[in-house]
């Protein structure tokens, strides 16, 4: 037995040596071949336009690269704004692949570069960059604002700087109002968030932008709501807090509120008002809350109000975004997959001019190309354009009867607004604007850009530069609008004479004037009523517009406060077309 084992160890023993060498060619060295090319560099993060909301100050980073070369790495260095970091050479495990990760700390508020260069060991050099930016600590807009949820390719709320909760998968819109994206609904994928650190009370207000997608035709908007412990897999307990929801009707989807005060519900259902239209664009929605009312508003007007004896927050710990579920989905109201940007709540019953505060303030307008000024008066005399707020002279009011959006201008007496016109101007004009005449007083200016007449500062009438766009008495019961345009050294009258008359109960009218190097033109109702030649206009001394008042620099032959309303106001540094003036109206 003991031979037998004797043989056995040498077998074994002797096998290696025997294998290694069947049918194997010893390993012989070979040579590298010419470094013939630089190393590639590949950050894998940050991503190049990340963006880190920490409302800490300095925040660290984690960095991770991958070099390689054809022949082998020599040295890397990595550098932030400039300045490095660190630095990587030799007794790499693969010299010719490096895989490396790093933390950079103290990062603070701003852009920043990110650049990480490899060098070979023939002195070939490659450099990758990326820029991130971590971003200022969110400072809530609006008064009162206790949620904001941005969606620019995150679903982080900025206050708390939490994430919500995924369910399913949401994706991003690749589209927005405010900012770089917004939320895009998938069939049964919503978002959570809890409502702890809320402070829910009395008074609660949403508002967001939203684009519908009708399909499903039926679903859950916002929704903060108790567990529905008796239907755990269609729950329905509407006692208690809020529900906003949309659903079929006869094609178009209806916007509906529900609000429990702990024992019952209550609806608010504009019913046709509340309707938006399949393939619609981004609109605006807003709802608040008080202990009285609940009130429905789309695109900052008032649909539907509702008397309500208060709400109820008992049991409702969670807020769901872009569906019922979980907590209402026992009519089918499930994941919506239309899209959703700049959603905020509040703690208070916004009024309606703080929700189309909200609409301006988060909507900036594009310009379309020459356009200079748009000032649709929707309770500010702001000029969107640029984001500037006309000076008010006296106390120019609103009238509450706009002919587009939530308001228009009104005059009063000694009363107008001015601007400075930087940026205003050019060797083409034109101003579009919607008018309701008000005749008296039986004279007024309605935009006037002039130089000021300093030989006669209390009634200016120099009209050798800018141009005067005014009213005075036409026909018995009518009033005529004509436009003076002044080239420097002498004026050119637009007067269209009873062609240009308003009657003065005519209500809206559609105003417009044109100036170009050649001739100057009045539209009224998009039809030209007075074409005059000219030799251009000269803005020397121009250095203020005066929105419905010739006063300051045109009240010599009394041209003083216009008190008609005044709304959509446009003004291009080019000349439109009778078709382009007729389209805008």
């Amino acid at each position: 037995m003991k031979t037998f084992i004797k043989y056995i160890i040498a077998f074994f023993v002797m096998l290696p040596v025997v294998s290694c060498n069947d049918g194997i060619d010893a390993i012989t060295e070979v040579a590298p071949g010419a470094d013939a090319t630089a190393p590639v560099v590949t950050i894998k993060a940050p991503l190049n336009g990340a963006k880190f909301k920490v409302n800490d100050p300095l925040i660290s980073i984690d960095i991770e690269f991958e070099v390689t070369d054809d022949i082998e790495v020599g040295t890397i260095g990595v550098f932030i704004d400039g300045s490095q970091i660190a630095t990587y050479s030799g007794d790499f495990k693969d010299y010719r692949r490096v895989l490396q990760s790093l933390r950079a700390e103290n990062i603070t508020t701003g852009v920043h570069q990110l650049k990480i260069t490899a060098t070979d060991l023939d002195g070939k050099s490659t450099s990758s960059v990326v820029n991130f930016e971590k971003e200022p600590p969110y400072i809530p807009l609006f008064a009162n604002e206790i949620l904001y949820m941005a969606f620019d390719n995150d679903y982080v709320e900025l206050i708390s700087v939490k994430p919500a909760t995924k369910v399913g998968a949401p994706v991003f819109a690749g589209t927005s109002v405010v900012g770089d994206n917004a939320y895009k609904g998938a069939t049964d994928s919503y978002l959570t968030f809890p409502t702890a650190g809320l402070n829910l009370g009395s008074e609660l207000s949403g508002s967001f932008w939203y684009k519908l997608n009708a399909v499903p035709d039926r679903a859950g908007v916002l929704v903060i709501g108790p567990t529905d412990a008796a239907n755990p897999t269609a729950q329905n307990d509407r006692t208690k807090g809020f529900r906003l929801l949309r659903e079929n009707a006869g094609g178009k989807q209806r916007f509906k509120l529900n609000v429990g005060n702990g024992t019952a519900d209550a609806w608010v259902d504009g019913g046709a008002a509340a309707d938006v239209a399949p393939g619609s664009d981004w609109v605006h929605m807003a709802f608040t809350i008080s202990a009285t009312e609940a009130i429905l508003y789309i695109n900052g007007q008032l649909v539907k109000n509702s008397p309500i004896t208060g709400v109820s927050w008992t049991g409702c710990d969670l807020l769901s975004i872009m569906s019922g579920a979980p907590r209402f989905t026992g009519w089918d109201h499930k994941s919506d997959n239309s899209y959703m940007d700049d959603l905020r709540l509040f703690n208070k019953a916004l009024t309606q001019s703080e929700i189309q505060n909200i609409i301006d303030v988060t909507n900036p307008y594009v310009p379309v190309s020459g356009e200079t000024l748009y000032m649709p008066f929707n309770n500010n005399y702001v000029n969107v354009v640029g984001n500037v707020t006309a000076t008010k002279v006296g106390s120019p009011i609103f009238s509450g009867e706009p002919k587009k959006g939530t308001n228009a201008y009104a005059g009063a007496t000694d009363a107008y607004l001015t601007l400075p016109t930087t940026g205003l101007t050019g060797e083409s004009f034109s101003a579009v604007m919607w008018y309701k005449l008000n005749a008296t007083p039986d004279r007024a200016g309605i935009l006037v850009a002039g130089p000021e007449d300093t030989a006669n500062p209390t009634a200016q009438n120099n009209r050798k530069n800018g141009f005067r766009f005014f009213r005075e008495a036409g026909a018995a019961g009518f009033q005529r609008f004509k436009l003076n345009v002044g080239n420097g050294t002498a004026d050119v009258w637009v007067d269209g004479g009873v062609a240009a008359d308003v009657a003065n109960t005519a209500g809206w009218v559609h105003l417009a004037f044109t100036i170009s190097p050649t001739k100057a033109i009045v539209y009224i109702n998009g039809l030209p009523v007075k074409e005059s030649p000219i030799t251009g206009i000269d803005w020397t001394g121009c250095n203020i517009l005066s929105i419905m008042s010739g006063a300051p620099r045109f009240t010599g032959w009394n041209h003083k406060s216009d008190l008609s309303y005044l709304d959509e106001l446009h003004l291009y540094n080019k000349t439109l077309t009778q078709a382009e003036i007729q389209a805008l109206m």
